[in-house]
């Protein structure tokens, strides 16, 4: 039996969206000088992150599954996260 590709299982999910206020904030300067920035690429597994064409940290806050990886591999000072508010976020369908 072949597993569901990471797409595939997410899809499963419904995500709500906070447009008003980010439950992930990035301080690009010391996620860059910390080496922050790949750890949180290689280490989410929703692929929330990654480098846009300038060269800074791009998050996709929007297909966070909030599991806090991300927030466990940050230096300290490069990220702030913090559950989404009330009502927002990844609503789990499936397992």
């Amino acid at each position: 039996m072949k597993l569901p590709s990471l797409p595939e299982r997410l899809a499963v999910n419904r995500f709500v969206t906070d447009d008003e206020s980010c439950h992930i904030v990035v301080d690009q300067e010391i996620a860059r000088s910390t080496g922050t920035v790949q750890r949180l690429i290689s280490c989410c597994p929703a692929g929330v992150y990654s480098v846009g064409a300038d060269g800074s940290l791009e998050v996709e806050h929007a297909a966070c599954l909030e599991c806090g990886t991300c927030a466990a591999v940050a230096a300290p000072g490069a990220l702030r996260w913090e559950y989404p508010r009330g009502g927002f976020g990844v609503q789990f369908r499936d397992g």
